[in-house]
């Protein structure tokens, strides 16, 4: 971090690259006598291209290349992609399909929280710079998220095939359904799991977090009878109720000079928050018991949803919520009379949302009549997320101007290591414009 300072009281903090977040960015924070005239989380990474990768692809190609997304939540990918291909051709998949799909989503959002939590976002609160610098002084503690992200990825295994970027995931179903002997050797580690993330919502809750308070407009998934992974509606504190295919109809993506990756506002051109301070606040009556019951025994709701640093209990609470429900889903399982359904492609618009670890991810294809895509778009959390990040740093940034720049700088990263951005994920498209005379 470099920061400039002038007898006029302007200072100008640069964080070169944020360390402890998914990707590459950099952060640029100006302010002058107290007042913020820029705060700008940078993405530098090359765009990626997947929407044109996915171009000419079938329906399944599309399912296995969205999956090389992201190495962390790629399950939320396909699953956008799946339903939506599933709403345009009329699909309706086996109960048992649907419970193993939400049990696909309880072992990313285990591997991923438990990541998150302990390895990147824990030692901000602790006073340590690193997982590996926590671990040198609460060894157990560190363990204890490593055997949590262990179980979520061998659940990934089990039913995608691999632990990342899982090859299972098929238009109708799966390639294969596993047996009840596959999941049965689940139970006793799961069970494990849930005793250790009880632990880490208590470990989490008595943490000491920055002071700050404001009131974002939040957007979800929301459904009446179960916490949100890939069905509901998008639902929004304002008011807004969409079905999952119609996010365009209140955001769209703007592409904001200076940035690798488009960010995404409503249609009045307002920012939003997305991921699990969102989830909480729009869907807590949905969590699995457990959790819910441990929510309330925090009595943190209202600190969840007014201030960004207490989204890391968010995330506790999630794991909770995942490990529980991937134990009811083992507990309950009976093979499905076929992992996949018979389908017939057709020509149209495929759109669906679902629930990313990060928070609400949005697909859109256009198939044409021999049933390739012919374009697409993928709107990632990250992106929905990137003016949100801007909006707390410049509210946020006036309670540290007069900090010690070190600590000023530890604070700007761990409000954006709140939003736990999947930078990379951000950049997927570059709109290229050449002027000529």
């Amino acid at each position: 971090m470099t920061a400039a300072e002038s007898g006029t009281r302007e200072k100008i903090y640069e964080v070169d690259e944020l360390t402890r977040v998914e990707g590459e960015g950099s952060l640029v924070l100006h302010v002058r006598k107290g007042k913020v005239l820029e705060a700008r989380l940078r993405i530098f990474e090359a765009p990626r291209y997947f929407e044109q990768i996915v171009v000419e692809r079938t329906p399944d190609e599309v399912i296995d290349i969205v999956a090389r997304i992201c190495g962390i939540c790629p399950v939320a990918y396909q699953m956008s992609a799946v339903h939506a291909f599933e709403d345009l051709f009329g699909v309706k998949v086996d109960p048992e399909v649907r419970a193993l799909r939400r049990l696909l989503y309880c072992g990313e959002w285990i591997e991923s929280h438990a990541l998150h939590i302990y390895l990147l976002h824990l030692p901000d609160f602790l006073g340590y710079d690193s997982a590996i610098a926590l671990a040198h002084d609460d060894r157990p503690a560190v363990e204890r998220g490593l055997r949590m992200k262990k179980i979520g990825n061998r659940i990934l295994e089990i039913l995608g095939g691999r632990p990342i970027h899982p090859v299972s995931v098929r238009v109708g179903g799966f390639s294969r359904a596993p047996r009840r002997a596959d999941l049965e050797p689940l139970r006793a580690p799961l069970a494990a799991a849930l005793e250790d993330a009880k632990e880490t919502v208590k470990l989490v809750a008595g943490l000491t977090a920055p002071e700050f308070e404001r009131e974002p407009r939040m957007v979800a998934l929301h459904h009446p009878k179960e916490y949100p992974y890939n069905h509901g509606h998008i639902q929004s504190t304002d008011g807004v109720d969409l079905r999952p295919s119609d996010w365009d109809r209140a955001f769209r993506e703007v592409q904001v000079e200076g940035s690798m990756a488009l960010h995404a506002r409503t249609k009045d051109g307002a920012t939003y928050l997305l991921g699990p301070a969102s989830r909480i606040t729009l869907d807590a009556e949905q969590l699995h018991p457990i959790a819910r019951e441990l929510l309330a025994e925090t009595g943190m709701a209202d600190a969840i949803r007014t201030n960004i640093y207490w989204s890391v209990l968010a995330r506790a609470i999630e794991l909770t919520h995942a490990i529980a429900e991937a134990i009811d889903i083992v507990d309950g399982y009976r093979p499905p009379i076929e992992s996949r359904v018979a389908w017939t492609p057709k020509s149209g618009v495929a759109a669906w949302s679902t629930e990313a670890p990060r928070g609400l991810l949005f697909h859109r294809y256009e198939i044409d009549g021999r049933g390739r895509v012919s374009a697409a778009q993928i709107v990632p959390p990250t992106s929905q997320n990137q003016g949100a990040i801007e909006d707390d740093l410049r509210r946020f940034a006036p309670r540290i101007i007069d900090l010690p720049d070190d600590e000023a700088t530890l604070r700007l990263e761990q409000l954006i290591r709140s939003y736990d951005p999947c930078i990379s994920c951000a950049t997927h498209f570059l709109d290229v414009r050449i002027l000529r005379d």
